[in-house]
């Protein structure tokens, strides 16, 4: 099969031929259609700190896919061949504590597809029975593609309850976006989103959010007077992973606001804590989706009438992954999707 693949620890990818997997026992055989690029594929097509030290090469990167089940392992129970599939790209060991008790995106084993073992920039991806998200209601591959960061954009915005509440959402790159949306679509009164790219920004206001704001040019409180708020904001979004971003949620958000951070800093962030304690705010951290809760909250949301389809703003071959790759860099962009039915 045609393959992206890192032949060694080092910058770089090379598109070549790979043998086709094999499901095992309880596995199941996927032809992929289409491929999400992910900040985390940036980090290991370029080999930073964080690739070198997390990566093992050799290897078939990828984890954001949607593909057409095309065979089964011995055991799998309920997939059927011709399903229309996502995958939750985190495989966990199943016996620790957080997995017994349900909490499995808690899992202390978890392994990562496309960065522990192969993924998903290929002609076909093997996973466990139990990663696999079947697509009972046919959808758009290229959604389907994107379902990963779909599922952390949904799992951070339905953190807190946001039916009628003031909402600040710091980082408006495709999973903001995302979240913005969601909140609007389950019931947040005010949905503001910062950023200092006026592409994204643009994007934002196009995807109905009734603030984006670029916080190079201007205050968040004013923001706050702009839309007649008198108390902050009651929940926020940390998405960008910038330290001035948190500083400015706190200085933002009301007695007993509550935190969701999905952006990862960095840096270490220096904050008031002393504020964090007397005005009794919440602090939460997310990494991926909960399995499958937030799978679930997903596809319902969807067939309820939620639209994320504007946040997929380019669509590339497979055998032009390097100029997709460069526009993902650029960050002039939304999501970017390879299509694997074209090689």
């Amino acid at each position: 099969m045609r393959a992206l693949y890192k032949p060694a620890a080092g910058p770089g990818f090379e598109l070549t031929d790979r043998p086709e997997p094999q499901a095992g026992p309880g596995e199941v055989l996927i032809r992929v259609l289409r491929t999400g690029i992910c900040g985390t594929d940036l980090h290991i097509e370029s080999w930073d700190a964080w690739a070198a030290g997390a990566v093992d090469a050799p290897l078939i990167p990828g984890h954001e896919f949607c593909g057409e089940v095309v065979a089964l392992g011995y055991g799998v129970r309920d997939v059927r061949v011709g399903d229309q599939v996502s995958g939750e790209g985190h495989i966990v060991c199943g016996t620790c504590r957080n997995c017994r008790a349900g909490r499995r995106h808690l899992c202390i084993r978890t392994s990562s597809v496309g960065v522990n073992r192969d993924g998903a920039f290929a002609e076909y991806v093997v996973l466990p029975e139990s990663n696999v998200w079947v697509h009972h209601v046919p959808i758009d591959p290229d959604l389907g593609a994107i379902f990963d960061p779909f599922g952390n954009a949904v799992h951070t915005a339905l953190s807190f309850p946001l039916v009628g509440e003031d909402v600040l959402i710091t980082g408006a790159g495709p999973i903001g976006l995302m979240a913005a949306v969601v909140a609007r679509h389950v019931g947040a009164r005010f949905v503001v989103i910062t950023d200092v790219s006026e592409y994204r920004l643009a994007m934002a206001r196009e995807m109905g959010v009734d603030l984006a704001l670029d916080v190079s040019r201007e205050a968040i409180v004013d923001a706050q007077r702009r839309l007649g708020m008198v108390e902050g904001f009651d929940v926020a979004l940390e998405m960008s992973g910038q330290p001035a971003a948190l500083r400015d949620v706190l200085a933002n958000l009301n007695h007993g606001g509550r935190i969701a951070m999905l952006g990862l800093p960095s840096q270490p962030i220096e904050i008031d804590w002393a504020k964090i304690v007397t005005h009794m705010i919440t602090i939460k951290g997310i990494y991926g989706r909960e399995m499958f809760e937030t799978w679930y909250a997903m596809s319902a949301m969807l067939t309820s009438g939620l639209d994320i389809s504007k946040v997929i703003t380019h669509r590339f071959a497979a055998t032009d992954w390097a100029d997709a790759f460069a526009v993902a860099r650029s960050g002039e962009c939304g999501k970017v999707v390879l299509d694997w039915t074209v090689l």
